[in-house]
């Protein structure tokens, strides 16, 4: 399936039905009076959060929503039929603005609903208006418009670890083994152009979403490579496993790519400098001795930043960084509980 994590749709709620100017006939009823019935209210637009959606292609073939109109009043104080609401289904973790502001509207971070364009109201009848002063009013309301606008969508896909890296750190490969995902792996950069979603299994009864983040290089917070278009992914993640190619063929620094791809988190959203980090050190198979592999992580102990060796080829050490990874998962939990506790109080 292709992934769209961006798309611009236009919204038009129903408008409501206009109020009925109607006065009671009946053969024995003279005086009968004012009897127009209101107008049914428009129906609304609204975004609906559902789980077993990972993609926003379907709205990028459809993007006209609209919902339907209230019917007009009738005689015989009848109201109009009011107008059904139309429901879009996206993915959880949707983040809508509008689109000629980029002002922020909703975040379906869950199965939920949420109105985007309300529905107008129906107009009043003539009934409504009838008082001991006005007993025979001639006029109705006409129903208000429905709200129309055009929208953002991005998505920003609801992960517990981001996995972040240059172009051919091995990021698929690793998400390849520790989960049943199965992206596209071969030996060029930039072989993985869409994020890839794992679960991965701790023991018999526990696990955790990671995502694979394609590629960045130097400048990608301001699109070059590709881009900015996926960073947003690792926002709502709880840690960031940044998995350096420790013995890479063109024989750059390992060291200097960590500290350049640092910076571009930085640079797209400073609230990334604090989120928790782990690294790995990857394709150790590679190394030619021990002592170039010591040197790097030394340099990443005397930071005092956490760091694991691995072969995501192998397996060598993948297990006990699954292990790690968990903890700092369960303890991201924690942390969104007690949060959210602090702010009930």
């Amino acid at each position: 399936m292709l992934f769209v994590d961006e798309v611009k749709i236009y919204v038009k709620a129903g408008d409501g039905g206009k109020g009925a100017a109607s006065f009671m006939r009946a053969k024995f009823i003279p005086k009968g009076g004012p009897d127009g019935g209101d107008g049914g209210n428009g129906g609304s637009v609204v975004m609906r959060g559902d789980k077993t959606l990972n993609t926003l292609l379907d709205l990028r073939y459809q993007q006209y929503y609209t919902a339907n109109s209230g019917s007009g009043g009738e005689g015989a104080k009848k109201h109009g039929k009011q107008g059904d609401d139309l429901i879009v289904r996206v993915p959880v973790g949707t983040v809508v603005k509008n689109c000629e502001t980029d002002e922020f509207i909703a975040d379906i971070d869950g199965e939920m609903d949420f109105v985007v364009a309300q529905g107008g109201r129906g107009g009043k009848g003539n009934t409504f208006f009838k008082s001991s002063t006005h007993r025979a009013p001639r006029f109705a309301q006409p129903g208000e418009e429905g709200a129309s606008l055009r929208l953002k969508l991005e998505l920003k896909l609801l992960a517990d670890v981001g996995i972040i890296g240059c172009p051919n750190a091995g990021k698929s490969t690793l998400i390849s083994r520790i989960s049943s995902a199965k992206p596209k792996i071969a030996d060029y950069p930039f072989t993985t152009i869409v994020p890839n979603l794992g679960i991965v299994k701790v023991g018999e009864f526990k696990s955790f979403v990671a995502v694979d983040i394609p590629g960045l290089i130097e400048g990608a917070h301001m699109g070059k490579g590709l881009g900015d278009r996926f960073l947003r992914h690792v926002e709502r993640t709880s840690i960031l496993l940044h998995l350096i190619d420790a013995f890479p063929p063109d024989e750059r620094d390992p060291l200097v790519d960590y500290e350049k791809i640092n910076k571009e988190l930085a640079e797209f959203n400073p609230l990334l400098r604090d989120k928790p980090q782990i690294v790995a050190l990857n394709k150790i198979e590679l190394s030619p001795d021990d002592k170039s592999l010591d040197e790097m992580v030394n340099y990443f102990k005397k930071k005092d930043i956490e760091v694991f060796t691995i072969s995501a080829i192998t397996g060598a050490g993948v297990q006990n960084l699954i292990y790690r990874l968990y903890e700092e998962v369960k303890a991201g939990l924690q942390r969104r509980i007690n949060e959210d506790g602090d702010k009930e109080d």
